[in-house]
């Protein structure tokens, strides 16, 4: 069984992010919930999983202190994608990453999805759930969904960069920043007939991972989860509002 550094990303977003703003705080990963700085929530689960060794939190350098003993602070970088980039030189692979806005991370997930790493033997996995699993949360609101001809999937926030193969795929993620105003720049680096199907609704998932596999030159997978809670992370008020109530009614956690 592997052993994994574990890179929480907890960078700024801004003055104008809508968490922050809604609680009142100048950083979104230390607004409350539940009584408690959000990243602590998975600072918790992450400290509970055993197989996770050292856990480095990337941090605004005008941020405050991660409100848990035994990590490693780290300066972030201009972006989540460059602060990953910046880790993952640093630290190598085996390297487990998600946010501080993972409010109801477990270490029963983060293990969910260390067995699936395990399965599915590829160089970079990404967790995922689908729809009529998180639907089951009981969650309201809109949501963005990826929709695949077999089944239509929502991100966890939780990537696992097995092998050093995988700073290709951190790569790809850092080019794709750089050209997020250039529309058919970014469609090129996907490649306009991947785009295409899945535009038309006639891409699978497992033909998904095969053309993100070419796209950064190392092999991708994606891994289920079948906790309801794993899809959601905190991305504006109504969802900090949410994951105070699911807290509250899973406590003791």
């Amino acid at each position: 069984m592997s052993r994994w550094t574990a890179l929480l990303l907890a960078g700024a977003r801004g003055p104008e992010d809508p968490v922050a703003k809604a609680a009142g705080v100048d950083f979104k990963a230390f607004a409350p919930v539940a009584g408690r700085p959000m990243m602590a929530w998975p600072l918790d689960a992450l400290a509970g999983c055993g197989r996770v060794e050292t856990i480095h939190v990337s941090l605004d350098p005008t941020a405050p202190d991660p409100p848990a003993p035994g990590v490693l602070r780290r300066a972030s970088g201009a972006s989540p994608a460059q602060s990953v980039l910046e880790a993952f030189e640093d630290l190598g692979p085996p390297l487990l990453v998600t946010t501080a806005d993972h409010a109801l991370l477990t270490p029963a997930m983060l293990d969910a999805f260390l067995d699936g790493v395990e399965r599915r033997g590829a160089d970079l996995c990404a967790g995922v759930a689908r729809r009529e699993v998180a639907e089951r949360s009981g969650r309201g609101g809109r949501r963005t969904w990826i929709r695949f001809s077999d089944r239509a999937l929502s991100g966890c926030n939780l990537f696992a960069l097995r092998t050093s193969a995988a700073a290709g795929a951190v790569a790809f993620w850092r080019r794709m920043e750089a050209l997020r105003k250039r529309p058919l720049a970014m469609a090129m680096q996907v490649g306009p007939w991947t785009l295409a199907r899945y535009a038309a609704g006639a891409m699978s998932s497992t033909a998904a991972e095969r053309a993100l596999s070419r796209a950064f030159a190392a092999r991708a997978a994606l891994v289920e989860l079948s906790d309801p809670d794993a899809a959601h992370d905190v991305d504006a008020p109504e969802d900090l509002a949410f994951a105070e109530r699911r807290l509250r009614e899973l406590s003791p956690r």
